[in-house]
């Protein structure tokens, strides 16, 4: 399928939400069909509410326009659909971003997807192990031997699992069993009895977790500081689960989290990223009614940090506001 230059979407984006931006483009025809498709994640994780929350931004500024918010495997396959064109902009953990423009054919980049420009960097996601009571799960020794899951293959999840897992001295062959399974379908299983525990990787409050510890008790395990040092990554930093996120959850849990960023690439014309920046940044309320996460989006310095360059649109942006 063809797809119609963005910069013509992006006009139309631009005098519809009254942002005042000139692009010095023709009038997008009246009954043009175009196209944006926002990459999220699964259906229970968090990109996936925020980036229908992030389409319909686009769609009531872009009378006319097929936008869409398209259900992913997440991170990777993301990335892998921006670099070939597949997408406008898309959602992604700094970790696997980093990966990327390197092209860690391991983790899924058979080579290195260069033509990545970065829009923002969004909220943190928190590295959340969940296991049922029951199983005896109190640390991340304790998962040795037990049924896990650890997110669907080569997701940022499972990245994660890889990194903090390995930092606690656990190999995928140390368990019982190793399921490789989204946040639902990982869920299930624990009220099924049939895991024990699950890495879930996503903003606080992700519905998933929510949903199993309403149902039954479940301990949070921690995963300590010193831990997150033994990643050897920079991207990997020290957080703290707040007390009461999560039903039946009375204590903060200290925790690890990594950067979540949104992505565009090359081929997306510079006026373009910055109408996508300057919307993005200028809806945040809308965000936040789709998930609490995106509370934690601010305008701010750490808005531009990134391990691949900002797309100039995104650029443009960030200077007007004093932040480049």
């Amino acid at each position: 399928m063809n797809r119609p230059s963005v910069k013509r979407h992006l006009l139309a984006l631009c005098t519809a939400a009254g942002l005042g931006v000139s692009l010095g483009l023709a009038a997008l025809p009246a009954k043009a069909e175009t196209f944006i498709t926002v990459l999220t994640g699964g259906t229970s994780g968090v990109y996936y509410p925020l980036g229908v929350a992030l389409s319909n931004v686009y769609g009531k500024a872009l009378p006319g326009a097929k936008v869409t918010a398209q259900a992913t495997k997440a991170s990777v396959e993301n990335l892998n659909l921006l670099q070939a064109g597949r997408g406008e902009i898309g959602f992604t953990l700094g970790d696997s971003l980093s990966d990327a423009w390197k092209g860690n054919e391991e983790v899924g980049f058979k080579q290195k997807l260069e033509k990545l420009r970065t829009i923002a960097a969004i909220y943190p996601n928190y590295i959340q192990v969940v296991a049922a009571k029951d199983s005896g799960i109190k640390t991340l020794a304790d998962l040795k031997g037990k049924r896990v899951s650890v997110g669907a293959p080569k997701s940022g999840t499972e990245l994660n699992a890889r990194a903090i897992f390995g930092a606690a001295g656990l190999a995928y062959k140390d368990f019982a069993k190793t399921e490789y399974l989204p946040f639902g379908e990982s869920v299930d299983l624990i009220k099924n009895r049939q895991l024990d525990a699950t890495l879930i990787s996503a903003g606080l409050g992700v519905a998933a977790i929510k949903d199993l510890s309403a149902s039954q008790e479940v301990t949070i395990v921690s995963i300590p500081a010193d831990l997150v040092q033994k990643v050897g990554d920079a991207a990997y930093i020290t957080e703290t689960i707040p007390a009461g996120t999560y039903p039946g959850q009375n204590e903060p849990v200290p925790t690890a989290a990594v950067r979540n960023l949104l992505v565009s690439h090359s081929g997306v014309s510079d006026d373009a990223a910055y109408a996508m920046t300057k919307t993005l940044f200028e809806n945040l309320d809308a965000l936040a009614a789709a998930h609490v996460a995106a509370k934690q989006i601010k305008l701010d310095k750490t808005a531009t940090q990134s391990p691949v360059p900002l797309h100039p649109g995104a650029i443009k942006y960030f200077r007007e506001k004093g932040l480049m």
